[in-house]
Protein backbone atom coordinates (compact mmCIF):
# COMPACT_ATOMS: atom_id res chain seq x y z
CA UNK A 1 0.00 0.00 0.00
CA UNK A 2 1.17 3.27 -0.75
CA UNK A 3 1.39 6.45 1.55
CA UNK A 4 -1.79 8.27 -0.78
CA UNK A 5 -3.80 4.51 -0.32
CA UNK A 6 -5.55 4.22 3.09
CA UNK A 7 -7.86 1.31 3.60
CA UNK A 8 -11.32 1.88 4.57
CA UNK A 9 -11.49 1.38 7.79
CA UNK A 10 -8.58 3.39 8.65
CA UNK A 11 -10.17 6.62 7.25
CA UNK A 12 -13.24 5.80 9.23
CA UNK A 13 -11.65 4.60 12.52
CA UNK A 14 -13.60 1.44 11.94
CA UNK A 15 -12.18 -1.61 13.67
CA UNK A 16 -10.79 -3.87 10.89
CA UNK A 17 -12.78 -6.88 12.65
CA UNK A 18 -16.64 -5.70 11.65
CA UNK A 19 -18.36 -7.89 8.95
CA UNK A 20 -17.57 -6.93 5.32
CA UNK A 21 -20.41 -5.57 3.66
CA UNK A 22 -22.26 -6.95 0.43
CA UNK A 23 -22.59 -3.60 -0.86
CA UNK A 24 -18.81 -3.79 -2.41
CA UNK A 25 -18.93 0.48 -2.94
CA UNK A 26 -18.15 2.78 -0.07
CA UNK A 27 -21.13 5.01 0.79
CA UNK A 28 -20.87 8.66 0.49
CA UNK A 29 -19.72 9.36 4.32
CA UNK A 30 -16.98 6.37 3.75
CA UNK A 31 -15.61 8.14 0.58
CA UNK A 32 -15.85 11.76 2.31
CA UNK A 33 -13.97 10.69 4.90
CA UNK A 34 -11.30 9.44 2.39
CA UNK A 35 -11.16 12.02 0.53
CA UNK A 36 -10.87 14.41 3.41
CA UNK A 37 -7.60 11.97 4.76
CA UNK A 38 -6.16 12.03 1.11
CA UNK A 39 -6.29 16.23 1.21
CA UNK A 40 -5.16 16.29 4.49
CA UNK A 41 -2.01 13.70 4.27
CA UNK A 42 -1.14 16.03 0.56
CA UNK A 43 -1.37 19.51 2.56
CA UNK A 44 0.89 17.92 5.41
CA UNK A 45 3.47 16.80 2.48
CA UNK A 46 3.60 19.53 1.14
CA UNK A 47 4.49 21.53 4.27
CA UNK A 48 7.36 19.34 4.90
CA UNK A 49 10.78 20.29 5.63
CA UNK A 50 12.10 19.00 2.82
CA UNK A 51 9.56 20.61 -0.11
CA UNK A 52 10.95 23.53 -2.05
CA UNK A 53 9.57 26.09 -4.48
CA UNK A 54 10.37 25.85 -8.00
CA UNK A 55 12.58 28.54 -7.73
CA UNK A 56 14.59 26.93 -5.03
CA UNK A 57 15.33 24.06 -7.32
CA UNK A 58 15.99 26.59 -10.09
CA UNK A 59 18.74 27.66 -7.68
CA UNK A 60 19.70 24.06 -6.39
CA UNK A 61 19.85 22.25 -9.80
CA UNK A 62 22.24 24.98 -11.26
CA UNK A 63 18.89 26.12 -13.91
CA UNK A 64 15.95 28.68 -14.67
CA UNK A 65 12.40 28.19 -12.89
CA UNK A 66 10.98 27.07 -16.69
CA UNK A 67 13.07 24.62 -16.80
CA UNK A 68 12.06 23.17 -13.63
CA UNK A 69 8.48 23.37 -14.99
CA UNK A 70 9.48 21.93 -17.84
CA UNK A 71 11.01 18.61 -16.17
CA UNK A 72 7.73 18.64 -13.96
CA UNK A 73 5.58 18.30 -17.42
CA UNK A 74 7.68 15.62 -18.75
CA UNK A 75 8.26 13.27 -15.73
CA UNK A 76 12.05 14.11 -15.38
CA UNK A 77 11.66 15.66 -11.69
CA UNK A 78 9.05 15.51 -9.29
CA UNK A 79 6.10 18.62 -8.86
CA UNK A 80 3.61 18.05 -6.97
CA UNK A 81 0.71 21.30 -7.40
CA UNK A 82 0.72 23.82 -4.79
CA UNK A 83 -2.55 25.14 -3.40
CA UNK A 84 -2.08 28.34 -4.80
CA UNK A 85 0.34 28.28 -7.93
CA UNK A 86 2.77 26.37 -8.99
CA UNK A 87 4.31 23.24 -7.91
CA UNK A 88 6.55 22.12 -4.62
CA UNK A 89 9.14 19.64 -5.18
CA UNK A 90 11.21 17.32 -2.51
CA UNK A 91 14.65 18.58 -2.49
CA UNK A 92 15.96 14.76 -2.18
CA UNK A 93 15.13 13.96 -5.78
CA UNK A 94 17.64 16.52 -6.96
CA UNK A 95 20.45 13.59 -5.34
CA UNK A 96 22.81 11.80 -7.94
CA UNK A 97 21.19 8.13 -6.39
CA UNK A 98 17.48 9.04 -7.70
CA UNK A 99 17.66 12.38 -10.56
CA UNK A 100 18.88 9.71 -13.32
CA UNK A 101 16.45 7.44 -12.46
CA UNK A 102 12.81 9.56 -12.05
CA UNK A 103 12.03 10.06 -16.05
CA UNK A 104 12.52 6.25 -16.63
CA UNK A 105 10.47 5.62 -13.51
CA UNK A 106 7.46 8.26 -14.92
CA UNK A 107 7.49 6.32 -18.08
CA UNK A 108 7.72 3.04 -16.37
CA UNK A 109 4.68 4.01 -13.70
CA UNK A 110 3.09 6.02 -17.18
CA UNK A 111 2.73 9.33 -15.71
CA UNK A 112 4.24 12.67 -15.04
CA UNK A 113 2.21 13.86 -12.34
CA UNK A 114 3.76 14.05 -9.06
CA UNK A 115 1.31 12.45 -6.60
CA UNK A 116 1.80 8.74 -8.07
CA UNK A 117 5.69 9.25 -8.52
CA UNK A 118 6.30 10.82 -4.92
CA UNK A 119 4.23 7.78 -3.65
CA UNK A 120 6.02 5.20 -5.20
CA UNK A 121 9.31 6.25 -4.36
CA UNK A 122 8.48 7.06 -0.81
CA UNK A 123 6.34 4.04 0.22
CA UNK A 124 7.42 0.71 1.33
CA UNK A 125 7.63 -2.22 -1.02
CA UNK A 126 7.90 -5.99 0.18
CA UNK A 127 9.92 -6.67 -3.00
CA UNK A 128 12.53 -4.27 -1.04
CA UNK A 129 12.68 -5.98 2.09
CA UNK A 130 10.49 -3.39 2.94
CA UNK A 131 12.47 -0.62 2.05
CA UNK A 132 10.76 2.71 -0.21
CA UNK A 133 12.11 2.43 -3.64
CA UNK A 134 14.17 6.01 -2.67
CA UNK A 135 16.23 4.59 0.31
CA UNK A 136 16.96 1.58 -1.97
CA UNK A 137 18.37 3.66 -4.43
CA UNK A 138 19.69 5.41 -1.84
CA UNK A 139 21.95 2.56 -0.23
CA UNK A 140 23.16 1.36 -3.52
CA UNK A 141 20.06 -1.09 -4.84
CA UNK A 142 20.30 -1.64 -8.90
CA UNK A 143 18.39 0.67 -9.94
CA UNK A 144 16.73 -1.29 -12.97
CA UNK A 145 15.30 -3.57 -10.12
CA UNK A 146 13.63 -0.54 -8.70
CA UNK A 147 12.34 0.62 -12.13
CA UNK A 148 11.13 -3.27 -13.05
CA UNK A 149 8.90 -2.81 -9.96
CA UNK A 150 7.71 0.77 -11.11
CA UNK A 151 6.68 -1.17 -14.46
CA UNK A 152 4.74 -4.01 -12.95
CA UNK A 153 3.14 -0.82 -10.92
CA UNK A 154 2.18 0.92 -13.98
CA UNK A 155 0.66 -2.10 -15.52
Amino acid sequence: MNTLTFPLSVALETPTHRAVSADPYASEAQTDALLRLGAAYRRERMQAADMITTDEAAELAGTSRVTINAWIKAGRCIGVSHLRRGFKLPRWQFEPFVFPHLQPLSQALGTADGWPLLAFLESPHPALDGQTPRVALEQGVDAQRVLGLATAEGH
